[in-house]
């Protein structure tokens, strides 16, 4: 029998863990809201623990699970792919994942399949959102395509994202400038793991799996 294999430290979200078993269409995503928060909360970049980054400034919620693809980095290449941005917006690969049955905890890793995205500026950055849905789940689990998941879903995360920044009296400074379906975000995804491989190239400390 293999023996068990212990991490006496814990792994960098963003660095220590794996992009996904088969990506660019099947991937692991570190969630860091879930629709149930009223606060915005980012992992440091340093540490790698969640932060406060700000209380949601309106009553509008995420709609599905929201955080990262570890491994990625919206550089050039991403930004290339957003016709519209004038950079990339330097963070890790945004996910927004479709769950049926409720998930209330963030800090969390799962495995996810990538069906579309969208292709969001915020102050002229390439800041896109990947939109997949939970492998192995009932009711989301077929869906291959943007084109599977009912149009009123995809609305509610494109207000969300269209307003989650929104002071009242200011210009809004994020705009979704386009919707697509699983092959444009294959796209994304592959260029975002190049952007951080270029990035960050080894030696980096060997990824891990969900731990």
């Amino acid at each position: 029998m293999e023996p068990i294999r212990y991490h006496l430290n814990r792994p960098h979200p963003w660095h220590g863990l794996r992009c996904g078993s088969d990506p660019p269409g099947i991937v692991q995503a570190f969630i860091e809201i879930t629709p149930f928060d009223l606060v915005k909360y980012e992992v440091d970049k340093v540490s790698g623990y969640l932060r406060v980054d700000r209380p949601q400034r309106t009553s509008s919620t995420p709609p599905m699970l929201y955080g990262f693809i570890p491994r990625t980095l919206c550089g050039s290449r991403v930004a290339a792919l957003s016709p519209h941005a004038k950079r990339a917006d330097g963070d890790p690969l945004d996910i927004c994942v479709l769950s049926e049955r409720p998930i209330d905890k963030s800090d969390i890793v799962i495995d996810v399949r990538v069906v579309g995205g969208l292709q969001m500026l915020d102050s002229g950055e390439a800041d896109d959102k990947i939109i997949a849905v939970l492998t192995g789940d009932p009711v989301w689990d077929a869906a291959r395509d943007l084109a599977d998941i009912p149009p009123v879903v995809i609305e509610r995360l494109q207000h969300y994202f269209s307003t989650y920044k929104l002071r009242i009296g200011e210009a809004n400074a994020s705009t979704i400038r386009d919707v697509y379906g699983f092959d444009r975000a294959a796209q994304v995804v592959t260029a975002a793991m190049d952007d951080y491989s270029e990035t960050y190239p080894d030696p980096l400390p060997k990824p891990l799996g969900a731990v």
